[in-house]
């Protein structure tokens, strides 16, 4: 598992230290269309190329780049799930590493929760990854898909990329770190699911 991580870190490192831009960008793509790349490496170590100054990446470049990624990656995953649907992800998504564990938490959040789904999904590790599989498997409205992916995007790809350039040299305790966030994170979309629960209980009353 270690050799593992290392070789992943080591695959984003090269990745965004050659290409810049380009690197955050296919990275993030790669991550929203379910390949085991976390944007919890490309966006810190992108903020932390930030931070050097060596370029000309900037905080909201890779924010914005960082989000048009994965937007570009969950609309290939969207189509995988439009076009193939279910069938075809229980039969050769374990090559990508997507399981059914996976996919069944994925498809209780977003027949859950809808449309609203891929927008919070965002925000949480594993979900966030495959949240766009459902959506495509359901149809859902392609317009609403992307503007609920682009909106979602934005903060976590400006959050992870802020503490890169935050931690400096240090970006590798990211992973560390990245515990805490998860509980805020956590903490805060469960405000937003009672939230949720509490409207749809007041409409079915209705």
């Amino acid at each position: 598992m270690i050799s593992l991580v290392g070789s992943v870190s080591n695959f984003v490192i090269n990745l965004i230290g050659n290409l810049g831009y380009w690197g955050v960008f296919i990275g993030m793509t790669l991550e929203s269309a379910c390949i085991p790349i976390p944007s919890e490496i490309i966006m810190p170590f992108s903020g932390f190329v930030v931070w050097q100054g060596t370029t000309n990446m900037t905080l909201i470049g890779i924010t914005i780049v960082g989000a048009l990624g994965n937007l570009l990656g969950s609309l290939i995953a969207y189509t995988v799930g439009l076009k193939g649907g279910r069938p075809l992800l229980e039969k050769y998504g374990k090559y990508l590493l997507i399981t059914h564990s996976k996919l069944e938490l994925a498809d209780k959040w977003f027949f859950r929760y809808g449309g609203e789904a891929v927008l919070i999904g965002r925000f949480l590790p594993i979900i966030r990854t495959f949240i766009s599989l459902p959506a495509g498997i359901t149809h859902m409205d392609l317009k609403k898909f992307i503007t609920y992916t682009f909106i979602g995007s934005l903060p976590w790809s400006f959050a992870l990329g802020f503490i890169g350039t935050k931690l400096g040299p240090n970006w590798g305790l990211i992973q560390g770190y990245f515990h805490i966030f998860d509980i805020i994170i956590e903490i805060g979309i469960l405000g937003i699911i009672i939230y949720l629960i509490y409207k749809y209980i007041g409409k079915s009353k209705l």
